[in-house]
């Protein structure tokens, strides 16, 4: 796949440039709060599935090889059996469900995940669809990646997880809405309520040996 999207969304300032595959933002001097474009080659049908994922619409992801069941090929796919052809939709999958979270489209990302798109997959940077919806702050797209599998806990490239990424961003409800839905989904509980009571003694018991230590 061509400067693969997970490059998380570039070019330069003012000048257009090829973004080779191990480019990074730094390299290029990208500065915080500048405005980025992403040209992509027409290339194996990429183009046609990054904007169908910016746009959010199902109907149109479906018909662009996300699934082995696709009757959608490429001159390149078209040759591909097996394992290959596999490996080329779940990668167009994951492409997909990584562009959805980042653009906050939830309909799109359940409909991906029902096809069995991997959310514990990772850009060239180590990030899941987790943490760039941690990064963009997209609240409505943490519950369906966390009832999949998704962790709060993974690290990407620079050991940053979803919530170190939000506490840096300064996203407190978000943090505290990501960590309380992990908890009540990996609990099995369907109240946080329940969640945060059993918790309280645990933190009160603690803060009574910390105090006690001082």
């Amino acid at each position: 796949m061509p400067s693969w999207v997970g490059q998380e969304l570039l070019t330069p300032r003012s000048k257009y440039r090829i973004l080779m595959d191990d480019a990074t933002l730094k390299f290029y001097d990208v500065i915080p709060g500048a405005v980025i474009s992403l040209c992509i080659w027409h290339y194996d049908g990429w183009t046609e599935l990054v904007l169908a994922a910016v746009e959010g619409d199902p109907n149109k992801l479906s018909c662009l090889g996300i699934s082995e069941d696709t009757f959608y090929r490429t001159a390149n796919s078209q040759h591909f059996k097996g394992e290959q052809w596999r490996q080329w939709t779940a990668q167009r999958a994951f492409v997909a469900l990584y562009i959805s979270a980042h653009r906050g489209h939830v309909e799109a990302m359940q409909y991906l995940l029902q096809l069995g798109a991997n959310c514990l997959g990772r850009s060239p940077l180590g990030r899941t669809p987790l943490h760039v919806v941690a990064a963009m702050g997209r609240m409505d797209c943490i519950r369906p990646l966390l009832e999949r599998g998704a962790s709060i806990h993974d690290r990407d490239a620079k050991g940053e997880t979803p919530i170190t990424i939000a506490r840096r961003l300064n996203r407190r409800n978000f943090e505290r809405k990501m960590f309380l839905l992990y908890w009540v989904i990996k609990s099995g509980t369907k109240d946080p309520a329940n969640l945060v009571i059993r918790e309280a003694p645990e933190k009160a018991s603690s803060g009574a040996v910390l105090k006690s230590s001082m």
